[in-house]
């Protein structure tokens, strides 16, 4: 079947989305713990508690706490609760996760995938603020990731942008309310195109809430990672994938031809969307390395993917950058 004509969706253009604006890896999914596998689990339910991973991973609060210990979660909302059982919180008081870090360091986001040697950081909620900002320019010089359970926060600031002359507003901040509309729980594109609709030369008001620090971890305002240089985690001779759907699988480090793919891939979704996530150009790249055709790609990704509206020309240049990638292993 052809592309365009099988379509359900509304095409999303790279203009109809913010500019400059980042998805984060953080989706993960539910599953039982496997070998690595190229069978699809798309739409399996979660297994029972007794055959769930039993891998344990130590973890601490990222502005100081002992040391806890977690095991037996098959996805991001789980793992929150089990890190906030073990220091008696409330899962939605976690904003997201470091691994191997207890600083806000965007390049160190626990995302799709955790070394099985990772030593997991939480990062939670402190204090409340709202700021009014002046919309001058078009794009608003800030990247949007998510953590997988609800919640939109900022992972870089843009030198120069609008965002950059506000100096309250800072990397690792959560976007809790754009002019008085909550946003928790919403998916990060629509939180991108929500604020590439804002009208420029107007002001409009945020509400944020920044990750609670200890006072000696006080430091200089970051601008956050660079998008060639994200996501690189993973200390152990193994990872634990976490997937939107189907199961979560034990697997190696990531070969160079994935690693090439995935960085075409995620190139190709900040230019198209306006996005970049890590763990969809991963999904992706899983899904089409034995399709034979771009047609037969496309059908796989609404199947897989349904939640996003890709637009045509942006599946035929990614099933081109993850053929370009196949033949550069050779």
């Amino acid at each position: 079947m052809p592309l365009g004509p099988w379509r359900k969706k509304n095409k999303s253009t790279k203009e109809q989305l913010v500019e400059n604006e980042e998805v984060g890896s953080g989706h993960a999914g539910a599953g039982s713990l496997a070998n690595k596998s190229s069978v699809n689990g798309a739409g399996l339910p979660p297994p029972p508690a007794n055959l769930r991973p039993k891998l344990v991973f130590h973890t601490q609060l990222a502005h100081g706490s002992p040391t806890g210990r977690i095991e037996g979660f098959s996805n991001v909302k789980e793992l929150y609760g089990k890190i906030a059982e073990a220091f008696n919180i409330s899962p939605p008081e976690i904003m997201f996760c470091t691994l191997n870090t207890h600083k806000i360091d965007m390049d160190k986001l626990l995302g799709g995938q955790i070394g099985l040697e990772d030593f997991i950081f939480a990062h939670i909620r402190g204090i409340k603020k709202e700021v009014e900002v002046h919309k001058s320019e078009d794009a608003l010089g800030l990247t949007i990731t998510d953590n997988g359970a609800g919640y939109a926060f900022i992972k870089r600031i843009k030198d120069g942008s609008v965002v950059d002359g506000v100096k309250v507003i800072n990397v690792g901040d959560h976007v809790q309310c754009i002019n008085g509309h909550n946003i928790v729980g919403t998916r990060h594109y629509e939180v991108a195109r929500m604020l590439k609709e804002l009208p420029k030369d107007k002001m409009f008001t945020l509400k944020l809430v920044e990750p609670m620090k200890a006072f000696e971890m006080l430091e200089p305002r970051s601008k956050g990672a660079k998008p060639a240089s994200e996501n690189k985690i993973g200390t152990g001779r193994g990872t634990l994938r976490l997937r939107s759907k189907g199961p979560a699988t034990v697997e190696e480090e990531p070969t160079e031809f994935e690693e090439k793919a995935v960085k075409k891939v995620d190139d190709l979704l900040e230019s198209y969307m306006g996005i970049r996530d890590t763990e969809l150009a991963a999904t992706m790249v899983e899904v089409g390395r034995d399709k034979k055709n771009p047609d037969e790609f496309a059908m796989a990704l609404d199947e897989t993917l349904g939640d996003f509206a890709f637009p045509d020309e942006f599946v035929f240049d990614v099933w081109g950058a993850i053929g370009d990638a196949k033949q550069e292993r050779f």
